[in-house]
């Protein structure tokens, strides 16, 4: 089955049989990129992300999160527990370049989704497996959720830091809100996917294990590497001694002078105060030393400026600073708009509402996305009957059946 876009991943066809945000989202992106991607649902509701919160709409529920997580998308139902369906998903995966899964490791053999199983019987196809743990090591058979792996990968550890801890000190460690672990485990699942995808005509199929925690490990890295150093990094000693949060009066901006050119153009931003031109403040160290004086200063400074004028004249003295963007203001944003990261999408009750495309451009032009998620089997026809070669019939004694 061919992509119907002149993209980087037209013409592959990817089986996505997936529960979790990590390689739904994984999924996600190969059909932006222009994979036909595939999604295998239990029969009946489908996937139970349909109805996670937030609710689009409560009677059909109609989650938010898998709207976004499968735009673009095939839908086909299959019961892969009777051996009917695990026929079905095997002709499907006879058919396909790549195959996403994260069944857990323990129930796999008895599905036949074993790596050593798949190896044997396609022995082309690429195993993309996405698990909180992945698959192999001592946690491979944890079950977890956003809160876990987020907290698991260290990154909760540090947070909150800077203003926030100032504001808050007693509060203890939290989680990014939303789905952000999974979200990064996606991301590494959808470049492993690719890069097997490129070597696998060479080498053909291989199995590729990604752990959510591992990908998360990486956003911590600098963590990682203090700690090597002898340095124990906590959220209350993360901040930078100076800068960082900065309320204003109409918003927050953020600035950070790692640079002394930077600190100089700080300087000449505020008017050249009387405090700042004291010459043992040209000295970093010394200003580290002095950190918590000098953002009392810059405190009070900032609330008196607007945010846009401080951007405005920052990004002109090589301040490195910028707006803290509310949702709304980024939907507006002339830069959004220019890079083309958001397209409209049809969908049920609202209408057409922008959505996220990708994060990168390819040859200069934004990708899309081409349609809204449908219900699940809403493709059993044209996938296992004018595709596949099945009768119309055999597909309705099938669903009698449960197999889809």
């Amino acid at each position: 089955m061919s992509g119907e876009r002149n993209a980087p991943l037209a013409g592959f066809t990817v089986v996505e049989h997936a529960e979790g945000v990590a390689a739904s989202y994984a999924g996600r992106m190969m059909a932006v990129m222009g994979a036909t991607v595939i999604k295998v649902e239990p029969p009946g509701e489908g996937s139970g992300l349909r109805r996670a919160a937030p609710l689009l709409t409560r009677d059909p529920a109609a989650s938010a999160l898998f709207h976004y997580l499968n735009v673009g998308k095939r839908f086909v139902t299959c019961n892969v527990g009777s051996s009917d369906g695990r026929r079905l998903l095997d002709e499907l995966m006879a058919r396909a370049e790549l195959f996403i899964d994260d069944t857990p490791v323990r129930r796999r053999p008895a599905l036949r989704l074993d790596p050593q199983s798949l190896a044997v019987q396609h022995p082309q196809l690429v195993f993309l497996s996405v698990l909180p743990f992945g698959a192999a090591g001592a946690h491979a058979d944890y079950r977890a959720y956003e809160l876990n792996v987020f907290h698991a990968g260290g990154e909760g550890y540090l947070m909150p830091n800077g203003l926030t801890l100032e504001t808050f000190p007693d509060r203890p460690p939290l989680k990014i809100y939303g789905h952000f672990a999974e979200f990064i485990g996606g991301t590494s699942a959808v470049c492993a996917g690719v890069s097997a995808l490129l070597v696998r005509d060479n080498v053909g199929g291989q199995f590729v294990d990604v752990s959510v925690q591992d990908a998360n490990i990486s956003v911590g890295c600098f963590a990682v590497q203090r700690l090597g150093d002898g340095v124990l990094e906590s959220r209350h000693g993360r901040s930078f001694k100076y800068g960082g949060v900065l309320e204003c009066r109409d918003g927050h901006i953020g600035v950070l002078t790692l640079e002394q050119r930077q600190w100089e153009g700080l300087v000449k931003l505020m008017g050249d105060p009387e405090w700042a031109l004291d010459p043992a403040l040209r000295d970093p160290l010394e200003r580290s030393r002095r950190g918590a004086e000098i953002n009392e200063r810059l405190r009070a400074w900032a609330k008196t400026q607007r945010v846009d004028d401080l951007v405005k004249k920052g990004q002109a003295l090589s301040v490195p600073l910028a707006k803290y963007n509310e949702p709304a203001d980024i939907l507006e944003s002339e830069q959004s708009k220019a890079r083309g990261i958001f397209a409209p999408l049809d969908l049920p009750v609202f209408g057409s509402v922008p959505a996220f495309t990708a994060p990168f451009q390819l040859n200069g032009e934004a990708l899309g996305v081409t349609c809204a998620v449908a219900e699940a089997g809403a493709d059993n026809e044209a996938i296992w009957c004018e595709w596949l070669g099945h009768k119309t019939a055999k597909l309705e004694q099938w669903g009698q059946h449960g197999v889809v």
